[in-house]
């Protein structure tokens, strides 16, 4: 694919055309220093810290993120340009207040080049970009000081609020995208990121959510089918209060996650258990083993930048990820939350 780095230098950026697979290297810090405004931004995407340490490293690129979850305001689909995951890379949470929630990173291409690329150019390139903004004098150029200073927001009275790349994501995209835009499912082919068979199972699923949200306006609950649930159809049985289940789990203990049916029946109407949704991509790990990888005592809330306690027993496999196979393979791969009440010790 063509590197368009050179055209994309006038505009401070490299737009590399990156697939999954490719093997890239991260830039320096100084390198992308240089390519952030003094918010540690680019596009509005935030560089956090803990990303520095990843600087002059070498990975493969897990999918291209052209596109994203809002998991903000809960919308729609959201438009991301010239980023991509790296396999492996999440955020530990140490620039930010020791957030447990794990997130794949997001890397701009501007601080990504591949191992192919002669570093000479790649490193002239940035600083032509840093030298085409014109005006913009040295000092005004991103620190690792001002990294960490924008973890933080304004504070609202005494509550400390963080910004990180999971709560800017409205801002650091460019819009929606709605399930019937071909284009999207073309990209995801292109990128490598899914195969032609789940490019168009993605559109398919599209068009039966659609179905069944229409008829869930227009029909009697007795004719919905599934009462106009989204499919696949996580069916919650109960009526009322959940149970609590507690095995007391610690990291690296092996368990298995129940079948759907015996899940089934912790959940109530709104497919949750104590509040917590078990959603349908989850459903592809009944019946599989999987280890423990933490309990989350803390997140950042996406929505306020707020630092959440998570008093409940909540907790993260290792491996154990959203697919976006019924989310148009959205490439976020977010750990998936898990009751104890879902999961079985395996002695």
């Amino acid at each position: 694919m063509q590197d368009t780095t050179s055209s994309a230098a006038k505009h401070g950026e490299r737009h590399l055309g990156l697939r999954a697979g490719e093997i890239v290297e991260v830039l320096s810090e100084q390198e992308i220093l240089r390519t952030l405004d003094e918010r540690g931004t680019l596009d509005a995407l935030p560089f956090m810290p803990e990303m520095l340490a990843f600087c002059g490293k070498r990975f493969r690129i897990q999918k291209r993120a052209h596109k994203a979850c809002d998991t903000v305001t809960w919308g729609t689909m959201r438009r991301m340009e010239h980023a991509v995951h790296l396999e492996g890379v999440r955020c530990d949470g140490s620039g930010h207040g020791k957030c447990q929630a794990g997130c794949l990173i997001y890397w701009k291409e501007s601080w990504l080049r591949r191992v192919t690329d002669d570093p000479v150019p790649a490193d002239a390139v940035a600083l032509a970009a840093h030298a085409s903004k014109p005006g913009r004098p040295d000092e005004r150029v991103c620190t690792r000081e001002a990294l960490l200073d924008a973890t933080r927001r304004q504070h609202a009275g005494e509550e400390e609020l963080f910004m990180c790349q999971a709560t800017e994501i409205v801002r650091a995209t460019s819009g929606d995208v709605p399930w019937w835009k071909l284009g999207q499912y073309v990209e995801d082919v292109r990128s490598g990121n899914v195969s032609v068979r789940q490019a168009l199972g993605g559109l398919a699923v599209g068009l039966v959510n659609k179905v069944q949200k229409i008829t869930s306006y227009v029909l009697p609950r007795s004719l919905r089918v599934h009462g106009g649930k989204t499919y696949p159809f996580v069916l919650g049985k109960l009526h009322g209060s959940t149970p609590s289940f507690r095995l007391n789990l610690r990291p690296g203990e092996l368990v298995e996650v129940k079948s759907r049916e015996e899940i089934f029946e912790t959940l109530n109407e709104r497919d949750s258990t104590r509040g917590l949704r078990f959603d349908s991509e989850m459903l592809r790990y009944c019946g599989r083993r999987g280890r423990v990888l933490r309990r989350v005592e803390r997140v950042i809330e996406e929505g306020t930048g707020r630092m959440l306690p998570i008093d409940t027993d909540c907790i993260l496999l290792d491996g154990f990820v959203c697919a976006g196979n019924y989310h148009r393979s959205c490439p976020r791969a977010v750990y998936t939350w898990w009751r104890e009440a879902w999961l079985k010790r395996v002695e």
